[in-house]
């Protein structure tokens, strides 16, 4: 799930300049539940630029603002999204993305929220780093505890020196990752494993654009 937050109002209106006439899309999935753009949202955006002098001509909220067909289907029923000086997107910047490539060139598409990370699901409402999507994934020598997104500073073989009492020098209400992996690799019978370091980060293996093709 891909957490976002909120962009400033003042920033909002001044990417947006002289547009008079915005459409608006929403995500009825992950921008939903972090509540950032669902539909109370989109309600607020409304009477919030309205507010401000600007024509709301409508506003869609897609299942996953993500999928592209999903865009491209909104646009197709909903004649005003094409009249729009500009569109602004409550979605993570894929959604942005998705809407920008389907509009027409000349109309100014730009984001209402700021994407942060990619998150585990405790709860509704709850959400925790799960996945630094780093391309080279270490979870099987780590008992399951991901160092990148877990450990502050992104050590990968072993705690710094700042441990103090099992805890976290840098958050110091969290037990230290690699000692959390010590402890698991114990229980499980696998400490033989810290005793190979693991390799330097490869990154050239998230390089960019990105893209996956699935056969079929």
């Amino acid at each position: 799930m891909i957490i976002t937050k909120k962009k400033k109002k003042e920033d909002i209106l001044k990417s947006l300049g002289a547009a008079k006439k915005i459409y608006l899309f929403g995500c009825n999935s992950c921008a939903q539940q972090c509540k950032t753009g669902g539909p109370e949202e989109l309600k607020d955006m409304t009477k919030f630029l309205t507010g401000d002098g600007r024509e709301v001509l409508g506003s869609s909220l897609v299942d996953e603002t993500c999928y592209r067909q999903a865009v491209r289907k909104e646009f197709r029923q909903h004649e005003e999204a094409k009249e729009a000086d500009a569109i602004l997107v409550l979605a993570c910047g894929a959604g942005v993305k998705n809407v920008a490539e389907t509009a027409a060139e000349e109309q100014v598409v730009m984001p209402a929220l700021d994407s942060t990370y990619l998150a585990k699901v405790e709860r509704v409402g709850q959400f925790f780093e799960g996945c630094a999507l780093c391309g080279e994934c270490v979870l099987a020598d780590t008992g399951g505890i991901c160092p990148h997104t877990e450990c502050p500073k992104g050590l990968l073989n072993g705690p710094c020196g700042g441990v103090a009492d099992a805890m976290c020098e840098v958050d110091t209400d969290n037990k230290c990752a690699w000692v959390r992996i010590y402890d698991r690799l114990k229980i499980q019978n696998r400490l033989h494993i810290m005793e190979t370091p693991t390799a330097p980060k490869d990154y050239s293996i998230p390089g960019r654009p990105k893209k996956t093709v699935i056969e079929r």
